[in-house]
């Protein structure tokens, strides 16, 4: 007898091992057909698989959120089918679904072109029309090994190969293609939506290896339906017009070049833009109690060796030998300096918590193909900050920074945003229970909090768990930004201490964290987020007087001084150019305020407003302007 129980409690009994197929119809005929596969106490499956004890089941349909990675697994299946039937002689390797979509690397002598897209779609459809059972079988390693061999398939052969010797494996059976995959699938490709399109080329090294074989991969996206498809590639439409490189030359902030890979240069709007949040968050940082300190750049690699950074993240650290045969790293984060100054001096209990803020500059040596305009740099200012505290303060301490960040995000645009808990990761320093603890009490100072977490397993820091904070766009992307971190670890590693009141000595805990993550890339997010049409207070060049006719330049000069006495970042263009011109030239630049003034505005006194994305434009006093526009370019808390 197997005892099936259902999402609503309700159990169905069999008296023989049945298929989640058997289970579906039993349930009524329509979830059969809209049934994608099963979950067998909580575990996703075939639905051809038998279930022979007792279990809890629930059907997974296109309304489940992780049917979607089932969707673009079975996608990329197909994708690979179509390949190899428009292109005999090509080997497929690997294809796992990712974020947005999923990808497939082939070794192939001849190049790819996009032009061979549509045709691989079309096949694609083809394949999905002929409605083909997708079957899972278990093979022997041997005869597997054997069999993708026989095909020209070294690449799927030397996977099993590579595979432990306890690994069941599974083929799956489209039709008369094959192919190794752990599954789980739909029952047919008759079910996968016709809502896929393919996207990119781009080379890839088998097994990230660039001493191995150069792979083609091909990137592209699927959806549960057309609808969400469409909405997808409107928003890549709209996201490449927000493109922060593009917006970052047409408004002249920043640029890269070859001399100083991974590291911008500012220019002075872009520098005046950066200026203006670190000023803000300097503020808001102040108000809440933290000391703000700077440390050295470059530190002798003993002290990374202490708090364990040179084992985990070596590779990944710009070195330098001095002539006292003294091995020094440029600091890739601020944490263990940041100890040494909580070590200077006799620290006691009422001295806790202690909140130590840095815009530590820092450096790591990112992969040349990983970086990405300020999104992904090797050199970049962390808004970094480490609470040293009693573990009871723990919890106090996190509400108070939630807060804080809730605050910070709000400011600055972004109110959609989630909070995911990240505990140990596989390779950790610390023990199982100082592991424990800290997981415990973040769990227990997120509830405090009020929050609900997302479950992000083995995904923490080496040194603690993690909460971390993932902003939403204006167009609905998101972007993994602050964190905290609780760690018992590193102060026990660099010998923190203060004294408790018992007069006896205790390690504090540290919690690391961050809300920015760092300025440039927080910088790249919040241009893409307002498409460069920054807030007044924020933008780097706030207003532009410009004139109408060369009469009105000495007005113009006057309305420039008082704006400029009151603090505005205002310039003024007397050039000889006709005003739709300039107004165009400026709107381009994204500059929020342009005041024309011509001969009437400069008799009566006003000004003539232009909003950016404004069609009309407003007559105003200038004393009425001036003191609208000051309030406005007002920093959020002033």
């Amino acid at each position: 007898m197997v005892a099936v129980t259902l999402p609503d409690g309700n159990v169905r009994r069999y008296d023989r091992p049945v298929t989640g197929l058997d289970v579906a119809a039993d349930i009524g005929p329509g979830l059969v057909k809209a049934a994608l596969a099963m979950r067998i106490d909580g575990e996703m499956r075939d639905l051809a698989r038998e279930i022979d004890k007792d279990t809890a089941f629930s059907v997974v349909t296109t309304k489940d959120a992780d049917a979607l990675e089932l969707i673009r697994h079975d996608a990329a299946h197909v994708m690979a089918q179509a390949v190899q039937e428009l292109f005999p002689g090509t080997q497929v390797t690997i294809g796992p679904a990712i974020d947005n979509g999923f990808y497939y690397d082939f070794a192939r002598a001849e190049p790819f072109s996009t032009d061979d897209f549509e045709k691989i779609e079309k096949r694609m459809t083809e394949i999905i029309d002929r409605d083909l059972p997708i079957v899972r079988e278990v093979w022997d390693r041997n005869r597997a090994i054997a069999y993708f061999k026989s095909i020209g398939e070294d690449y799927k052969a030397e996977i099993i190969q590579d595979l432990p010797e306890s690994e069941t494996i599974t083929i799956y059976k489209q039709g008369d293609w094959t192919d190794l995959c752990r599954g789980p699938h739909l029952p047919s490709t008759g079910q996968l939506p016709k809502a896929f399109k393919l996207m990119k080329l781009a080379g890839a090294y088998w097994r990230g290896d660039s001493t191995k074989a150069q792979l083609q991969r091909i990137y592209a996206t699927a959806w549960p339906d057309a609808k969400q498809l469409k909405s997808y590639l409107e928003m890549l439409e709209e996201a490449e017009k927000r493109d922060h490189r593009r917006l970052g030359r047409e408004m002249d902030l920043f640029h890269f070049q070859e001399e100083a890979p991974g590291a911008a240069f500012w220019h002075a709007d872009g520098w005046t833009l950066y200026r203006a949040l670190e000023t803000y968050m300097r503020r808001r940082l102040d108000a809440s109690g933290y000391i703000e300190v700077k440390t050295p750049q470059l530190v002798d690699r003993v002290l990374w060796e202490k708090s364990g950074h040179w084992e985990k993240f070596r590779e990944h650290m710009f070195v330098s030998e001095s002539d006292e045969d003294r091995v020094l790293a440029v600091k890739p984060m601020n944490c263990p300096c940041h100890v040494q100054i909580f070590r200077q001096g006799i620290k006691s209990y009422r001295d806790l918590p202690m909140r130590m803020a840095e815009f530590g500059s820092c450096h790591r040596n990112e992969p040349s193909g990983a970086l990405h305009g300020l999104m992904r740099v090797r050199a970049f200012t962390q808004d970094d900050a480490h609470i040293f505290c009693m573990e009871r303060q723990i919890t106090d301490e996190t509400k108070k920074f939630i807060d804080l960040l809730s605050s910070i995000y709000a400011d600055l645009g972004f109110t959609d945003f989630a909070i995911k808990f990240s505990d140990r990761p596989a390779v950790r320093a610390g023990t199982d229970e100082t592991w424990d603890r800290a997981e415990q009490a973040l769990l227990d100072a997120s509830k405090a909090a009020g929050i609900e977490v997302i479950p992000n397993p083995g995904e923490g820091a080496f040194y603690g768990p993690k909460l971390e904070f993932v902003l939403r766009d204006a167009i609905g992307r998101d972007w993994q930004c602050g964190t905290l971190q609780v760690d018992f670890v590193l102060p026990e590693r660099l010998d923190a201490s203060y004294i408790g009141e018992d007069g006896a000595k205790h390690r504090p805990v540290m919690l690391h964290r961050a809300i920015l993550g760092s300025f440039e890339r927080f910088i790249g997010i919040l241009i893409e987020h307002y498409a460069g049409k920054f807030p007044l207070w924020l933008a780097p060049r706030q207003i532009v007087v410009a004139t109408i006719t060369e009469a009105a330049n000495g007005y113009a000069a006057e309305v420039l001084a008082r704006l400029k006495a009151l603090g505005m970042r205002a310039e003024a263009d007397l050039r000889n150019e006709k005003i739709n011109y300039k107004v165009r030239e400026h709107s381009l630049a994204k500059v929020p305020v342009i005041m024309v003034v011509g001969g009437r505005e400069a008799d009566e006194k006003t000004v003539a407003l232009r909003r950016l994305g404004g069609e009309k434009q407003e007559v105003v006093a200038l004393d009425a302007a001036l003191a609208t526009l000051l309030a406005e370019a007002c920093a959020p808390g002033l």
